[in-house]
Parts: structure tokens; sequence; C-alpha cells
């Protein structure tokens, strides 16, 4: 099979990596997914994706380039999962950089983060000693990095994670979480996890959005148009 339908997912047991994988794989791309832990390998098989251990907390760029070998793209959808500042600061920043350089190293220009919605402005409104400001910063950190690579990147900022249906539509916000500068309802600041992982089949499997962050919550625009 060409690189180019061959995908490396960073973080391949959460809950929207399992999804893009099983939507990735049905779409004829042969998919990696890196975990951490070798009990989730029969959870990642299932999907169709082949399950890689590998720690990205300890794994240093070279050996994260041997696991992107031969890829087309690579899918940041992993996290520390919050509590742990030391640990965010390690995963959701150190790491991904890491998979950036090793992306590059390995030759694989296609990059697709998964952040959030106001990764670009919380780390500037929270309060510092907020339990939330040290994943804030260091998802907007890796933003920031990734956006000064050469990589052909796209970052996807979904709003609050739902376990609901997917939609198919989205509705795009700006960095902010605001439409024409209005604030949406609370209950349509959420999106189901199944339609960001669409956004993540869509963005690999068309190369739409390089070089572009796309905020979204849950929407009546279909994800084909949104993430373009």
């Amino acid at each position: 099979m060409a690189a180019e339908n061959r995908v490396v997912i960073v973080g391949g047991h959460g809950k929207i990596a399992l999804i893009a994988a099983t939507q990735l794989t049905q779409a004829g791309y042969a998919v990696k997914s890196l975990i951490r832990n070798p009990e989730q390998r029969d959870e990642v098989a299932a999907t169709g994706a082949e399950p890689h251990v590998l720690d990205i907390e300890t794994a240093d760029v070279d050996r994260l380039a041997e696991a992107f070998a031969d890829a087309g793209a690579v899918v940041f959808s992993a996290g520390a999962g919050g509590g742990n500042p030391a640990r965010t600061h390690a995963v959701d920043y150190e790491a991904a950089v890491r998979t950036m350089g090793a992306a590059a190293e390995a030759g694989v220009r296609r990059y697709v983060m998964v952040s959030y919605v106001r990764a670009d402005t919380d780390v500037d409104t929270l309060d510092p000693e907020s339990s939330f400001h040290p994943y804030a910063k260091a998802k907007h950190d890796a933003d920031a990095h990734l956006r000064q690579t050469a990589l052909d990147w796209t970052i996807l900022g979904p709003g609050t994670l739902t376990q609901e249906p997917g939609r198919g539509t989205v509705q795009i916000v700006d960095a902010h979480g605001l439409v024409d500068g209005q604030e949406l309802p609370s209950d349509q600041l959420s999106v189901p996890r199944e339609d960001v992982a669409s956004a993540i089949t869509h963005a690999v499997t068309t190369g739409a959005a390089v070089g572009q962050t796309r905020r979204f919550v849950t929407g009546e625009t279909p994800i084909a148009e949104a993430i373009a």
C-alpha cells in the first residue's frame, strides 16, 4: 500500500482515535495506532488498526520516527487526561513537539493535530492558578510550535466533547468560540466525538485545510464544507 494510504494515530486508544481508526480503515487506509498500555491492543485491533505499543512520554524523536516510517500522515490525538500539570506538559506539549520532529525526520509531511476550540485564547484569559491552565498552555504552545514547522499541518479545535451520535455537520467558530462576535447558547458549544473523528478522516483523506486551524462545535454545516 502506498505511503499516502498509511496513517499513524498517536494516542490510539482515545475515544476519538478509536472512531477515527475505524473510519480510516473503512476508507481503505492502513492505520497504525500508538498505545502505551499493551492491554489496549485488542480494542485497537477491533477497529481494523494495527496496535503499536510505544510510550510517547518517554520515546525520543528517533524512536517515534521509526514508528512513523512509510506513513503518509500522522494524527496527534493523545493527551495526559489532566490532573497532573507536569505530565500534562510532558504529553500534551513535549511529546507532541517530538512527534512533529519525528514526522519531519521520517519524511511524513501531513500532520493533523486534535486541539480544542479555545486553545489560542484560554492561556491568556484563564487564572494561572486554574486547574485547567496547564492543559490550556500545553495545547496552545504545541499548536504554536506546529504552525512554525514546515509540515502540511491542520489543527482541529472542537468544542466540549460528547458521546452523542455524530451528525456529520458542525458550526465553525472563532478563536473565542464565537460566531460573528456573538456567543452561542451553552447547549450548542459541544460536539460529538464521532464528528471530530469524521473531521480527522476528512482532513486525512482529502488533504483539506492545510496550514489552517478549524474550530467547531455542533451545527448545520457539512463537515466536508466546514473543514476545507
